[in-house]
């Protein structure tokens, strides 16, 4: 009896079948075997909003295989992925190879246990959290229906998705410039990143003074001004030097004594296990990664029977992983490591989605050191991450033993109280195997009423900070914290707005919105405030969930969408004036005789004729020079430049002539080893010359 069974991916493939017998044969469907058209709409509006699915081209030749080999078997396995879109890459390859299958339909209420319809003779569906032996068998023996709720949720996702791009995107064509785009999550993460920098813009800094007394007696130790007559400081309290003075100068000569000690043991818990969110999140702060490329190292760990899926919202851990996380931790340090009962986490997150595990390994004993040699570099700094973090989430807290010591001094005019904190780490716990910074203070062995010897005061002028510009990491955690998409949405929609040129990254790493994402922005909020808006698209996304857990019909869903916004969309198009985005240059064109103008493009400001379409001169802008001549023709200057994808690199004003070019800022210094460009290289400088050992 010959069984086909299809997963998305030929990696994923290979892994599970070495789990299965020479009965089985495991194909991949290479993702996606079905879509809307890429040259129309494809959605039948006016017919319920039926979808025009598509073969695409690409995906033609394996299309034809599959349905060979779907032909000469007897029994069919669906083994995608277990979200909302492995789910529709099921039910579309039911579609696409023309099989037949009865699809799982649940009751209306969620809070109702899901049951199974019946199920087709010959196809049957099998999800899993991870790819071992253990999870391919236990799915093999509980087969499943396809979850129509599961793609109707998808696939509203898509239509809509669909409507906002290809309704709105020829709007701004029409009326600002042609090759822009929006989308309905896109377009709110452009807004957050456009509104962050008019507060950046808008901030005006307050100045602030504090005041450190610093003390010499048995060992230096120093406390903060922190009340003033009994009443607490605020922050902004001291405002200017002249207070500031008034006070140092009626401290003269005032006695300190210690008033009031406090001494207590603090707790420091671990984090919960990753999700795809906060995996994002801490790859993105600890080794540096893009969300786009930490999803796609975790892929492939997860492809390898390495981890759990990772696109998941859930802080579940199996009640096994538990007990062998317990096991490991005893062996390798020891009782005092060791929980008296696994730590269970409950997920808070915002419309978490099905039930799923979070990010862990799939078996703890392999330790990092173990796959090491299997793994790039990249895989193996992900892998151990996740490692450990999951047995960290098992370990017990840290325990600091924090002092606290309030100091009185007597002053001419007023009594000010001082505060000295001290903190030093007594058990590292979890931090024995998740390291996190953690720096002792010490403060000496006081005594309430003891008498202190100050050996200086110092007054520090601040000034109050803007809040800071948008991180991947930040970016992400303000997406999933007001319900805007979910964990297979985030990396996604960071790399599109990048790639459309609407943000960009500055030498920090933060993103700076374009001239270009500002204006669409400002467009979009004025004439379309709701598909801006966010709790609107988070609204958006929890129809989304209901709809995935039978509470909602997809239809009438996209209906309430649609309607609103294509009477209002017609509106715009008759009233909303054509947007001037041209700069005269004061040149004239050296082939027709006509102003050279600057112009709004798609990848940003270019100069061309005013004579278009008759006359197609056009030209590049000229680039800020750094000051820096080219190391290597000597010629021209070295200048920031910015790729296809949107991505800043340093090259010679006098390409395609000279082709030198470097991603690092180079800083004009060279190296004293080989005379090559210094870079920064975050908050340092190196060689740019990789060959060099300088």
């Amino acid at each position: 009896m010959k069984t086909l069974v299809i997963v998305e991916s030929p990696t994923k493939a290979k892994t599970i079948s070495r789990f299965l017998g020479k009965d089985f044969v495991v194909e991949s469907s290479y993702g996606h075997v079905r879509d809307l058209p890429s040259s129309t709409l494809g959605i039948d509006v006016e017919n319920n909003f039926e979808p025009k699915y598509v073969i695409p081209k690409k995906a033609r030749a394996q299309v034809k295989k599959l349905k060979e080999l779907a032909a000469t078997s007897d029994h069919i396995i669906l083994a995608t992925d277990e979200d909302r879109e492995g789910e529709a890459i099921a039910w579309h390859l039911v579609q696409a190879l023309s099989l037949e299958a009865k699809s799982e339909k649940r009751p209306a209420s969620p809070k109702t246990k899901r049951v199974e319809a019946g199920k087709a003779k010959n196809i049957e569906r099998i999800v899993f959290h991870e790819i071992t032996k253990s999870a391919i068998e236990d799915a093999l023996k509980h087969p499943r229906a396809i979850d129509i709720h599961l793609v109707d949720a998808q696939q509203a996702r898509r239509i809509l998705d669909r409507i906002v791009g290809y309704k709105l995107s020829p709007f701004l064509w029409k009326k600002v410039v042609r090759g822009l785009s929006a989308g309905r999550v896109q377009s709110v993460a452009v807004r957050l990143v456009v509104e962050r920098e008019r507060e950046i813009t808008a901030f005006r800094p307050q100045e602030y003074w504090s005041i450190t007394a610093h003390f010499n007696d048995t060992q230096p130790f120093s406390a903060e001004l922190n009340r003033v007559n009994g009443k607490q400081l605020e922050k902004l309290a001291l405002a200017s030097k002249k207070q500031t003075d008034e006070i140092i100068r009626d401290l003269e000569n005032a006695p300190y004594t210690v008033l009031a000690l406090e001494r207590k043991t603090v707790q420091r818990m671990p984090a919960p296990p990753f999700t795809t969110s906060t995996l994002q999140q801490a790859a993105s702060q600890r080794l540096g990664f893009s969300a786009r490329q930490t999803m796609r190292i975790a892929q492939q760990l997860y492809e390898a029977g390495l981890i759990t899926y990772m696109r998941t919202d859930s802080l579940n851990l199996s009640a096994q992983a538990l007990q062998a996380a317990q096991t490991f931790i005893q062996s390798e340090w020891g009782d005092a490591y060791v929980l008296p009962a696994p730590r269970v986490y409950k997920t808070k997150s915002k419309g978490a989605q099905e039930a799923h595990e979070a990010i862990r390994p799939t078996d703890i004993a392999h330790t990092p050191a173990s796959p090491k040699s299997q793994l790039d570099s990249n895989q193996y700094k992900l892998y151990n991450l996740i490692w450990q973090r999951f047995v960290a989430t098992q370990m017990p807290p840290a325990l600091f033993e924090a002092t606290t010591a309030d100091i009185e001094a007597r002053g001419k005019q007023a009594v000010y109280g001082f505060r000295a904190t001290g903190s030093v780490m007594k058990f590292d716990g979890f931090i024995k195997v998740y390291p996190i910074k953690t720096t002792d203070t010490l403060i000496p062995a006081l005594t309430v009423g003891e008498h202190l010897s100050l050996e200086r005061l110092l007054a520090q002028q601040h000034f109050t900070e803007p809040p800071p510009r948008y991180s991947e990491a930040s970016l992400i955690k303000i997406l999933e914290k007001n319900g805007i998409g979910r964990p297979s949405t985030y990396a996604p929609t960071i790399g599109t707005i990048q790639e459309r040129g609407y943000v960009e990254k500055n030498d920090a790493k933060r993103f700076v919105p374009t001239e270009m994402g500002t204006m669409v922005n400002d467009i979009l909020v004025e004439h379309f405030p709701t598909i801006v808006d966010v709790q609107f698209t988070a609204g958006m996304e929890e129809e989304l969930d209901k709809i995935a857990e039978g509470g909602l019909e997809w239809v009438p869903a996209i209906r309430k969408f649609y309607e609103p916004f294509e009477k209002n969309l017609q509106n715009k198009y008759e009233t909303v004036q054509k947007q001037t985005t041209d700069e005269a240059t004061g040149e004239t064109c050296e082939k027709c005789g006509k102003p050279m103008i600057i112009k709004h493009g798609r990848f940003g400001k270019f100069i061309a004729c005013s004579g278009f379409p008759d006359c197609r001169n056009t030209k590049r802008t000229p680039e800020a020079t750094l000051g820096i001549h080219c190391p290597k023709c000597k010629e021209g200057d070295v200048i920031q430049r910015r790729s296809k994808r949107g991505k800043t690199f340093y090259g010679c004003s006098a390409y395609p002539k000279c082709d030198f070019a470097m991603w690092d800022k180079p800083t004009g210094e060279q190296c004293p080893h080989c005379g090559s460009l210094m870079a920064e290289k975050g908050d340092k400088k190196v060689c740019s010359n990789k060959e060099c050992r300088g």
